[in-house]
């Protein structure tokens, strides 16, 4: 797929050196159109928030409602099946060892190890549409009409619209943000919010626009707290010294209209993420992201801190995972190929050939005599909130596209603007800036027609929109046939000792006493006894999860054959 896209590139460029009037009348017809429909900027915004949904339910043959496979996934959903039911948090199990597991906490109580935001949108989508799924679908909306909204404060409309629409093709179909309960889409609704009232709120002064960047930051504080404090502090400066530069009346009318109702917004997300915290950690100022790190890791999350004492674990699995591969991981991370390894990540998953074409033609379109002090002053601000956000970035230990989601628009805005001064450039630059968006369609239909062409999909780049997914390694398959089969049930998962603790089977609903299905981690005898006996009342299960298939043994099938012997 990638080559596919970087041909495709390759045919525009042959093709507006060749012929750059190609077509010209068509695209002057198209375009004349498009500005008609984008200066509605209301339905514009509505309409890119409906092609997002229609676009991603279109796909669901294709690609169908995903299994859960990575540790955080099955994290946001333990918190989206708690909120759900009404419920802050969960109390710690009697048996808590034997469900003991990456991505969540057990004590002080049972929940998810990350920020509320993510599970928030997931249990929307299963109290109104019966699966966490849909709120995924919910937040891929979300995620393009406020890219649109965003775009609109910084751009004309049409560039706003399509900006909108590249936001569909590249995050909103075949990227992870749209097929994982990993989240992606939800803090970038938060970031896009926040830029997107910066500019209105400096022309217009409007309380609604205040309520829109606190709201904006309430997000970012409940989804991707570190990355949105980077993201949000040079705005939160230019608006600041924004503010102290107006005279006196105007002063004032600022400080009702933007300050107070920013401050208000702000307070109250403080009391609640601290009534949060307090009830799932007992402090209302520790995170329960920091008791996961201090109760299991080593490594730490920030470059410049030290490793930690290995704690004792309780299990082979989790000391494995936590003080031998990411103490590795750590290892790589701090060379200068793991950074160049993050940076392709990046690169591949906002950007892609297709988008680094404007960027990579800008220095041929740009004058002869241009200077950094021809910037105009927006400009320069994006490109300064840019470059405060990649050395942000840059201090964490671990990265994943989602980290960066907040500033998705703000990428977006600047290949944007990137490419408008491509189009202004020569004929040649306009048949470019015309070809790029065509590029993308083209390269998302033949990524639908990939399984049925028989186009190779790769993992290298799995985190790419265009590419493959995490693979799944069967616990939904064995979770559905245990769902199907009549009574209550305990399974009992063993591992091997050269077991991939990537590969989690112990995840439980957030009221485990009542499901239907109980995973456990197999312990010592003593312990597995003890587990047995409080869950005596259900059929019991053996899961050998290394075998290939899984295999799983009902406990009296394994007894009645030892009493045979």
């Amino acid at each position: 797929m990638l080559r596919i896209e970087t041909g495709l590139i390759l045919v525009a460029i042959l093709i507006a050196c060749i012929r750059p009037t190609l077509w010209q009348e068509c695209f002057g017809w198209a375009e004349g159109r498009f500005s008609q429909f984008s200066r509605n900027r209301v339905a514009a915004v509505v309409a890119i928030g409906g092609l997002a949904l229609v676009t991603r339910a279109a796909l669901l043959p294709i690609t169908q409602v995903p299994e859960p496979v990575v540790h955080d996934e099955f994290g946001y959903l333990l918190a989206a099946d708690t909120f759900a039911h009404g419920k802050v948090t969960n109390p710690t199990h009697p048996m808590w060892t034997h469900f003991e597991s990456f991505s969540i906490l057990q004590r002080p109580s049972y929940q998810c190890f990350a920020q509320p935001g993510q599970g928030l949108i997931l249990a929307l989508g299963k109290v109104l549409f019966g699966h966490p799924f849909w709120g995924v679908w919910l937040s891929v909306g979300l995620m393009c009409a406020s890219i649109t909204w965003m775009l609109q404060g910084w751009l004309g409309p049409e560039w706003a619209v399509l900006g909108g629409i590249l936001a569909i093709v590249r995050y909103g179909t075949f990227s992870y943000w749209a097929n994982s309960y990993w989240g992606g889409a939800l803090a970038t609704v938060g970031g896009a919010l926040v830029l997107g009232a910066l500019p209105r709120i400096k022309s217009s002064h409007r309380v609604r626009d205040a309520l829109v960047m606190g709201f904006g930051l309430v997000i970012l504080s409940n989804t991707r707290p570190y990355e949105g404090l980077v993201f949000s502090v040079p705005i939160a400066i230019v608006l600041v010294i924004w503010i102290l530069r107006n005279n006196r009346a105007t002063f004032r009318l600022v400080l009702r209209r933007v300050a107070f109702p920013l401050v208000l917004v702000l307070s109250l997300n403080a009391v609640w993420l601290g009534y949060y915290f307090w009830r799932v950690t007992g402090n209302p100022v520790h995170m329960p992201y920091q008791i996961e790190r201090q109760t299991y890791a080593i490594v730490p999350y920030m470059r410049w801190q030290h490793v930690r004492p290995q704690p004792i674990y309780s299990n082979a699995v989790m000391k494995k995972m936590y003080a031998e591969l990411d103490f590795q991981h750590y290892q790589g991370v701090k060379s200068t190929m793991g950074l160049i390894a993050y940076g392709i990540v990046a690169w591949s998953f906002f950007v892609g050939p297709a988008l680094t074409l404007p960027i990579l033609i800008l220095p041929f379109a740009l004058p002869r005599d241009f200077s950094l002090r021809a910037l105009s002053r927006p400009t320069a601000f994006l490109l300064m909130e840019a470059g405060v956000f990649i050395a942000g970035s840059l201090l964490e230990v671990y990265y994943n596209p989602h980290y960066s989601a907040p500033a998705t628009g703000l990428i977006l805005l600047l290949v944007l603007l990137a490419t408008q001064q491509v189009r202004r450039w020569s004929p040649f630059g306009l048949f470019l800036s015309r070809a790029i968006p065509i590029i993308c369609i083209l390269t998302l239909a033949v990524r639908a027609a990939a399984v049925p062409l028989g186009i190779p999909l790769h993992e290298f780049y799995e985190f790419a929109w265009h590419e493959k997914g995490v693979s799944a390694f069967g616990r939904a398959k064995v979770l559905g046939e245990l769902q199907r089969t009549p009574g209550r049930h305990l399974v009992l998962v063993s591992y091997k000792p050269d077991h991939n603790p990537f590969d989690e089977w112990v995840y439980n609903d957030a009221n485990i006493d009542a499901a239907k299905v109980v995973w456990a981690r197999e312990l010592s005898p003593q312990q597995d006894a003890k587990l047995l006996q409080y869950f005596k009342d259900r059929q019991v299960w053996i899961l050998h999860a290394d075998e290939t298939p899984p295999q799983l043994v009902s406990l009296s099938q394994i007894s009645g054959t030892e009493h045979q012997k």
